[in-house]
């Protein structure tokens, strides 16, 4: 038993869900390419510092860290693709203007998490580095949700919030970044009482600011209570028209927008917008993304940057199940006019499954609900029921 014994949260994806998300990541990665977005592969391992630099100690912890044998560096096993693709622009494209990426491959995390519950997440996204405005992010929030439509997910739900406001307010009140995390942690529960306890020493204006941020969740109208009740500074008062002209932008694509100001998701991460996708049937969010501007200044090359990405496994967790695809069944026959009728049929992207000596017995393990038969005007293919029993 020890020897095919997986390790926790780790699994094998057998056929019929494993064609599911090929086909899904094919559609996806055909959607993204017409966008303008280009495919990179990053590698599995790098030394840990580029994997984990600047993107806050959590993607540290749910990164698994080898020794490298050929340098005897520490190296790691990647837990997210964003930094990679913040690499690769900063440094291998070079690009002066706006940079389109995208990316689809394995992820490996010390816990398990997202909708898959899985530590080998199969990661998808999309990443536009070099314009700092809010038209990015239109786009990229814009993709995100054509790509999970196109995916099959139907009533989406789209949760915004603003990183931006939370560190002008803690950088304004010169908090110390021990109760600046205590803080965070309240908020991300959503406890007014432990944040007014927790800012009790502060200013009065930014600790009734902070306070308000567990309540500023809901419709577009929380967008004018919030201008209602927070600071007016440039920061804050920026902060809030992006989020108005998000709810302006996405209405066209059927979506529900929502907003959450206390909803502080990678905030050692994310530099401004935030955002993630629900829907019904599903546990969590199908997919996260936000604003990310600091990320490339650890590579040497500050770039403006915003994405998203999703696991494709977990999105294929609520959607309907589909049986694969069934094929046709061939004899086995050296007759060369069997072999070309075969090699046409696939060409025409049919499955043609040929038997082979000895397995009459389990032709119902091939899958074919379809057989060549020769006829009087050659190889024909006839429906073969009979097959599948």
């Amino acid at each position: 038993m020890r020897n095919w014994l997986l390790p926790e949260y780790i699994e094998d994806v057998l056929p019929a869900e494993a064609a599911r998300i090929e086909q899904l990541r094919r559609r996806l990665l055909d959607l993204f390419k017409v966008h303008g977005y280009q495919y990179v592969i990053p590698p599995l391992l790098e030394y840990l510092e580029s994997l984990i630099t600047g993107v806050g100690h959590d993607l540290d912890l749910a990164t698994f860290k080898v020794v490298d044998q050929l340098t005897g560096r520490l190296m790691g096993v990647r837990a997210d693709t964003t930094p990679q693709a913040a690499r690769i622009d900063a440094h291998m494209l070079n690009n002066h203007g706006v940079s389109r990426l995208c990316y689809a491959g394995s992820v490996l995390r010390t816990s398990p998490d997202g909708l898959a519950q899985t530590r080998e997440p199969l990661q998808l996204g999309a990443e536009l580095f070099g314009h700092a405005g809010i038209e990015s992010d239109i786009e990229i929030q814009r993709l995100m949700i054509k790509a999970l439509q196109a995916a099959g997910v139907e009533s989406l739900h789209i949760d915004f919030s603003h990183v931006g406001i939370f560190s002008h307010l803690v950088k304004n009140a010169g908090i110390n970044p021990i109760l600046e995390q205590a803080l965070y942690t309240a908020l991300q529960s959503k406890d007014q009482s432990s944040v007014r306890e927790l800012a009790a020493g502060i200013d009065p204006v930014i600790r009734e600011a902070l306070c308000s941020l567990t309540e500023l969740n809901g419709g577009v109208a929380i967008i004018e209570e919030a201008q209602k009740r927070l600071p007016a500074t440039p920061e804050i008062v920026n902060a809030l028209n992006d989020l108005r002209q998000v709810d302006q932008n996405l209405g066209d694509l059927g979506v529900n927008v929502c907003f959450d100001l206390a909803e502080l998701r990678g905030y050692h991460y994310h530099s401004g917008m935030v955002f993630a996708a629900y829907a019904q049937g599903y546990a969590g969010p199908l997919a996260l993304g936000g604003r990310y501007d600091e990320v490339g200044s650890v590579f040497g090359r500050a770039r403006p940057a915003t994405g998203f990405s999703l696991d494709l496994r977990g999105v294929i967790t609520a959607l309907p199940v589909a049986a694969l695809q069934k094929g046709i069944f061939a004899p086995y026959d050296a007759d060369q006019s069997l072999l070309e009728k075969i090699e046409a049929l696939r060409a025409e992207g049919q499955i043609v499954v040929q038997e082979l000596p000895g397995h009459e017995a389990h032709r119902a393990e091939l899958n074919c609900d379809r057989k060549l038969v020769k006829q009087a005007h050659g190889w024909q293919v006839v429906d073969a029921p009979e097959l599948l029993n």
